[in-house]
């Protein structure tokens, strides 16, 4: 079962990533779409599972701190980033490779949630596989959208897209040798919480719209955001 979710998840993966290469003329909409998911994900997905993990062992007060720990701390590796870079080209790549890096990072720590909940049961490792597959194909467009937005090319989309589609098969065969405390789990994806946040709204957001302000960008954001809603809700029934 493990392996048949583990391939599934490579694949949803890649074709999110091959579906925004495939459509990058139209890099503006895919933007949109990608900032809607990421703060969706944001949102519905890693507060709220970090708040069930966690909120037996610390106040709703130490888990949304640990969310504003990471917004803070994305924030300041950004700019450092942004402040050595010798030319912008450099500076874009680095800030590209930063933000697919936490994406690739989030995708590995899903693939852990998966195996771990298939320690506790069949039934509910199953509940958390479907949510993580929900959201997969956005990971692949976003993974492709990052690298594209900050001057990326192609073919370094390509090689982010492969290491995003392999993290959750990594983070699923990786729970075989492991376990980890709830609690700790928690609060690693409050702190990611505040990585997509900060990713979503500086980064992706402004970039989608500032060249292209149309509806049509607004109306991507909003069914990003709207989609990832739904196939989290779908998957917690």
């Amino acid at each position: 079962m493990l392996a048949l979710i583990a391939a599934a998840a490579f694949v949803t993966t890649f074709l999110g990533g091959v579906f925004a290469l495939r459509f990058s003329d139209r890099l503006h909409l895919i933007l949109g779409f990608s900032a809607g998911s990421v703060i969706g994900v944001a949102f519905f997905d890693l507060l709220p599972e970090s708040l069930e993990l966690a909120g037996g062992s610390f106040g709703v007060a130490t888990i949304t701190s640990a969310a504003a720990l990471g917004f803070v701390a994305y924030l300041f590796l950004d700019r450092v980033i942004t402040l050595h870079a010798h030319t912008d080209e450099n500076g874009h790549g680095h800030k590209g490779v930063l933000g697919v890096g936490s994406l690739s990072v989030h995708s590995f720590l899903d693939g852990i949630a998966v195996g771990l909940a298939f320690q506790v049961s069949a039934a509910v490792g199953a509940i958390v596989a479907i949510a993580v597959l929900a959201h997969n194909f956005s990971d692949g467009i976003n993974t492709v959208g990052l690298i594209l937005r900050n001057g990326g090319t192609k073919q370094t989309a390509f090689r982010w897209l492969a290491i995003d589609a392999a993290a959750p098969v990594l983070g699923i065969f990786s729970s075989l040798f492991f376990s980890l405390p709830e609690q700790t789990l928690g609060i690693v994806l409050a702190v990611f919480c505040g990585f997509f946040l900060y990713i979503g709204a500086s980064d992706l957001l402004p970039e989608s719209h500032h060249q292209h302000p149309t509806l049509w960008t607004t109306t991507m954001t909003a069914l990003g955001i709207a989609l990832i809603y739904v196939a989290v809700t779908l998957a917690g029934i």
